[in-house]
């Protein structure tokens, strides 16, 4: 029986647990983080604001609570922190851009108030790219993100200061959200798990810059971060259901998982697709995992896979993706975009013309391109007839070392000895992602140089806790979260 992790590193579930039967004060843990924070954060620059006054008062009131023999919440005086996209009362919320950097939310996001309300104290946010818009994270008002693993390299985007914090032990539970990954990505550069929920399980209310949007945007989803699969079951539960305006008409009841042995899935295994090569020791470590899973009587097939063109699939998310986030574009941008569509060949098919037809589509063509995401929707659906999960990457390699010169899009990573454009991994975000369909990250092993490796988890639509089933039987017998060495 392997022995419990060191404080700092344990899973929110495990210290709700020590709070409860109070082997841990809910101050005395806040101050740990805090300690924490002071003597590793310049270093990572992971949380970028905290309100430490308002979250010692906070905790103080969690352990009078305790004391009194009151009613928890199932995370009760658990210290965590949030993405800088959401707002919080008091904070800023500026998704970096310097423009914004004078507001401050008069309120909390929902996601935020449900966390609360689930006990937990909310004491600080975390570092993203600018616009949310890198697997990079850093931005002209917080500075650069690095990687507890490795500081010369990113610790991914968008939600990059949650996942650095979390493997760092700088804090207990986060959240991010996921458009192109911006939850996957992380988790799976950082060694730590992560959800990204069911389009519409999950109200996006307040999470905007500034406080500009307040529709529910195409694709876009917020969720959990964490240590311990089973603390995104837990944060999921707390989060989950519609805002009080959908809530007049709809409840939500996510299904919940029957297989309990990781010999009752029936799992389809890819390993890399020509639309996004993926590094050889990625492919390794899936593959490893999948021969583990047929040893332990598991159904894994190699050629299961929905009917589904992936070329199709990758230009329809570029496309509805692009133009899911072209509607915060400035004018002259937006107008450029048009332009360069316009000029741009029809068999020109590289990401920036992917882009900029993206950022410039009409409506009549965002309802052609719905209808195709739907019909592989379908084709999904029928997939998940015959298998419970698909097992495959999160990204095409490891993460990288940073690179914040020039435009993203020309920017280049090596896989397998080559240099391939790093906007070809978009293709694993939106594997699940175009057909809104929950997927969970795992780590699963580490590379050559200890960086982790993570699988991606895809179920079938409303199926989250599934994927979060599989996770948590991973960890419990195949591999979990391992603290990166210098933080420990």
């Amino acid at each position: 029986m392997p022995s419990a992790p060191a404080l700092p590193f344990q899973t929110a579930k495990q210290l709700a647990a020590a709070i409860r039967k109070k082997k841990v004060g809910c101050l005395e843990l806040l101050d740990l983080y805090l300690k924490r924070i002071e003597a590793f954060n310049p270093e990572l620059n992971a949380v970028i604001a905290t309100d430490i006054e308002g979250a010692r008062k906070r905790a103080k009131a969690a352990d009078k609570a305790v004391k009194a023999g009151k009613k928890l919440g199932p995370l009760h005086g658990v210290p965590m922190t949030i993405k800088e996209s959401f707002d919080v009362a008091g904070f800023s919320t500026t998704w970096g851009d310097p423009a914004f950097k004078d507001h401050r939310a008069e309120r909390h996001s929902l996601l935020a108030e449900r966390m609360v309300a689930a006990g937990v104290t909310l004491f600080g946010k975390t570092n993203i790219p600018l616009n949310l818009a890198d697997w990079q994270s850093y931005n002209e008002i917080y500075g650069t993100t690095n990687n507890p693993w490795d500081r010369s390299r990113t610790p991914g985007g968008s939600s990059g200061g949650s996942g650095a914090a979390l493997a760092a032990g700088l804090t207990a539970l986060d959240a991010g959200s996921d458009i192109g990954a911006s939850i996957r990505n992380p988790a799976h550069y950082c060694g730590i798990y992560g959800h990204k929920p069911t389009w519409g399980v999950v109200s996006p209310r307040g999470h905007a810059v500034a406080g500009t949007t307040v529709a529910y945007p195409d694709i876009n989803v917020v969720g959990p971060l964490a240590r311990g699969a089973a603390d995104l079951e837990i944060a999921m539960d707390a989060m989950a259901g519609p805002d009080t305006v959908d809530g007049r008409g709809w409840t939500l009841a996510l299904p919940r998982p029957k297989k309990k042995t990781l010999r009752e899935f029936k799992v389809a295994v890819l390993l890399s697709d020509p639309n996004a090569e993926v590094d050889r020791p990625i492919q390794d470590a899936i593959q490893t995992l999948a021969d583990f899973l047929g040893k332990q009587k598991a159904k894994v097939s190699d050629t299961a896979r929905p009917d589904i063109d992936t070329a199709e699939l990758n230009d329809t998310y570029i496309r509805l993706l692009r133009g899911a986030t072209s509607g915060r574009m400035p004018d002259d941008v937006h107008e450029q975009a048009a332009r360069d569509a316009a000029t741009l060949p029809a068999s020109d098919i590289s990401y920036f013309a992917r882009m900029q037809r993206g950022n410039s589509m009409s409506h009549r063509t965002w309802i052609r391109l719905n209808e195709k995401r739907h019909r592989m929707r379908l084709a999904w659906d029928a997939f998940f007839e015959d298998c419970d999960l698909m097992l495959c990457p999160a990204a095409m390699t490891t993460a990288f070392r940073h690179d914040h010169v020039g435009l993203r899009h020309k920017r280049t990573i090596d896989v397998n000895g080559k240099k391939l454009p790093v906007v070809d991994q978009i293709f694993w975000a939106g594997y699940a992602g175009v057909t809104l369909m929950p997927a969970s990250v795992a780590p699963i092993d580490q590379d050559a140089d200890g960086l982790p490796i993570g699988v991606q988890i895809i179920g079938r639509p409303y199926d989250d806790y599934t994927c979060i089933q599989f996770a948590k039987l991973l960890e419990r017998d195949y591999r979990g979260f391992v603290p990166p060495p210098a933080y420990t």
